[in-house]
């Protein structure tokens, strides 16, 4: 078997025999893999996927926290006065507050997959744990609605990321039979998240003072330390490592992710994420996000939008 020198090369010449024959067995072994074969293979990668993908937690439960409009001490402090001793947020200000956190969001999927492609996914992830927790002080202490806008907009920002990143996380870390179920699993953590908003909700239902509603902002902290510690020993994607030209890393990375390793099939791995990134590279030269609507491309651009505008506006950044 010829094992790769140049670990910065740039495939862009024809595959060698030798290589092609690596491929071709690399591929043959992950399209026979049974699914019990693979959870006995890669329990540590399921792990490490399913421990990402907790971060989407706080999506959903940052979503659920919208119900907090029919708490008296939420509708006193940021409502208006009905002139009967009782107070209202209009359905404006609750519409706004609901999207401001969508309009987020949506600014950071466009960032976020030259943030994962420049730093990797673990330092895109601690840096969005981290700037999330700056942002709850804003929910937290906020002394006007128009603060709380703020708030909800810009937390946005690191919730989008949390749900582009897990996705393509769990698939570039777990072999193909394993791929649709912990990719799946991050809509899961999504409806987790909303299930724990609504009974810390329903606990404070009864209570009448701000509290009611800063405690449950604040719960989101309570998520952040753990996170980021466990992200920093989690292994960078060996796909991230290939697409750098780090293969020493990328073969260190899967040897990580897997149970008793042979290095032969390390190194075929290793060869067909080479041949595949470079074969990525020439299907993107030249290429742009107007080919989006152009072609035959346009048929899928409308195919996906229809589907997904199927979908609740909570359900659609999931994916």
């Amino acid at each position: 078997m010829e094992i790769l020198k140049d670990e910065k090369m740039t495939v862009s010449k024809s595959v060698s025999r030798d290589d092609g024959v690596e491929i071709h067995a690399s591929t043959e072994r992950e399209q026979k893999m049974i699914l019990l074969e693979g959870l006995k293979l890669y329990p540590k990668a399921v792990w490490w996927s399913v421990f990402i993908s907790s971060a989407v937690i706080m999506g959903g439960y940052d979503i659920g926290l919208g119900s907090f409009y029919g708490f008296p001490a939420f509708q006193k402090k940021f409502g208006e006065s009905l002139g009967n001793g009782k107070y209202n947020v209009s359905a404006s200000w609750q519409s706004g507050l609901t999207q401001a956190m969508h309009v987020g969001q949506i600014f950071s999927l466009m960032i976020n997959g030259w943030s994962m492609d420049r730093f990797g996914f673990k330092k895109t992830q601690i840096a969005a744990l981290c700037v999330m927790s700056g942002f709850v002080f804003i929910q937290f202490f906020a002394k006007s609605i128009e603060m709380l806008l703020v708030g909800e907009l810009l937390i946005g920002f690191p919730l989008g990321i949390f749900l582009t990143l897990t996705t393509v996380y769990a698939a570039e870390v777990c072999p193909m039979v394993l791929r649709p179920y912990l990719t799946t699993y991050v809509n899961l953590c999504w409806f987790i998240g909303k299930c724990i908003s609504t009974g810390i909700l329903r606990g404070f239902l009864q209570n009448t003072s701000q509290w009611s509603y800063r405690i449950p902002f604040a719960i989101q902290w309570a998520w952040v330390p753990w996170l980021v510690i466990g992200t920093l020993f989690a292994p960078e994607s060996p796909w991230w490592f290939v697409r750098q030209g780090r293969l020493d890393d990328a073969r260190k990375s899967l040897r990580r992710l897997r149970t008793n390793p042979l290095d032969h099939e390390i190194e075929a791995d290793i060869t067909m994420m080479v041949a595949t990134n470079a074969h990525e590279k020439s299907l993107d030269e030249g290429t742009s996000y107007l080919d989006c609507f152009t072609g035959v491309n346009l048929r899928r651009t409308e195919i996906a939008c229809t589907a997904w505008a199927l979908l609740s506006p909570d359900k659609l950044p999931t994916s």
